[in-house]
């Protein structure tokens, strides 16, 4: 099933670069998603100055239409003749330089989205959110599901909680799927995800509180093929889905395994160091990134060293159940596939 036309917001970002490579080459990990639909017509929202040929070289029949998402007038025109399309709504920031970033881009831009998508009679959005509307679990063994009551982590949180909000109010007027991906990794990264490598192959990977904090990580390809389904599934519209892979990974296991396939796969010498931080530096980096975040001001490095005490992990249970979802990459061959393609693309790790 396709659409007649299909509209990406997002892209060139990471996930939506992937998802316009997918929708254009098929996804082979999967055999009912294997072929693309040969009658798809793409079309991308892309942003002034952002590198549109990154597009065009994975799709040459991709249409661009430049604008910014906070500008309702660039968004209608990305939806021009879109009765019956798909929109798939990756567009958000993470490491905003200013707070209000967050709400410009998360939630107005969300609002802009989804305003001309019911003016178009488009046919469905599916709407990327994050895990950081539930915000961090409450016990080490403990798993988010569904049915986890809203407990946003600072502002990031608080604005995707606000997108899923505007999302679910424009049910009533269109079908929309909300997807939770959690934290994501695979080909395509940028440069903050190639660092990590970085760290780790110099042995300065910090382990905060004994690294048995466990992170639910969501594999791209994973991901896309939550994205493909939910675009499909007559169960999806109304519906709100976590999406990562089958587990969750404690930081000592991710690490412990990026490390061994540096050294064993890709012969790649190793340090066999840790940074070990106690927990309690992560807690203080969190009362800094609220007095940040207060004025407005945002610091990446210690908004995540923030986090690394906690565990933010999620059942996928539904998502297998309602949408067929099946993530079929687990953390090593998803590593394996992160590392081969930073190798392939010349990026120094």
């Amino acid at each position: 099933m396709g659409s007649p036309l299909t509209l990406v917001t997002g892209a060139p970002g990471w996930l939506g670069t992937r998802l316009v490579h997918v929708l254009t080459h098929g996804l082979p990990d999967v055999p009912a998603l294997a072929a693309p639909d040969p009658e798809r017509r793409i079309r991308c929202l892309v942003a002034p100055g952002a590198p549109g040929e990154t597009l065009t070289a994975l799709a040459p029949g991709v249409e661009l239409v430049p604008g910014d998402i906070r500008d309702a007038a660039s968004v209608r025109a990305l939806f021009r003749d879109a009765e019956g399309a798909t929109v798939f709504h990756l567009c958000g920031i993470i490491h905003p330089r200013r707070i209000r970033d967050l709400y410009a881009i998360n939630v107005d831009g969300t609002r802009h989205v989804l305003a001309a998508a019911a003016a178009a009679g488009a046919r469905r959005v599916i709407a990327v959110s994050s895990n950081s509307p539930a915000g961090c679990n409450p016990r080490p063994d403990h798993l988010f599901d569904e049915n986890a009551p809203d407990h946003p982590y600072m502002h990031y949180g608080e604005s995707k909680r606000q997108m899923e909000a505007l999302v679910r109010e424009a049910s009533e007027r269109l079908e929309t799927v909300i997807l939770r991906p959690c934290w994501f990794y695979g080909p395509g990264q940028p440069l903050r995800q190639t660092r990590f490598f970085t760290v780790i192959k110099e042995g300065r990977a910090p382990i905060v509180g004994g690294g048995e904090a466990r992170r639910s990580m969501s594999y791209v390809d994973n991901t896309c093929q939550a994205l493909l389904l939910a675009e499909r599934s007559a169960r999806a519209p109304g519906q709100l889905y976590w999406v990562a892979d089958r587990r969750a990974y404690s930081m000592n296991e991710i690490v412990d395994t990026v490390e061994r396939l540096l050294e064993q796969e890709f012969k790649t010498p190793v340090a066999h160091r840790r940074l070990r931080v106690p927990g309690l530096v992560s807690t203080a980096a969190g009362v800094a990134d609220r007095l940040l975040q207060a004025v407005g001001l945002y610091q990446q490095e210690i908004h995540v060293l923030s986090e690394m005490n906690k565990t933010i992990a999620c059942s996928v249970a539904r998502a297998e159940r309602e949408l067929g979802y099946d993530p079929r990459i687990e953390l090593e061959e998803g590593m394996r596939r992160s590392l081969r393609w930073c190798l392939e693309q010349g990026v120094v790790i």
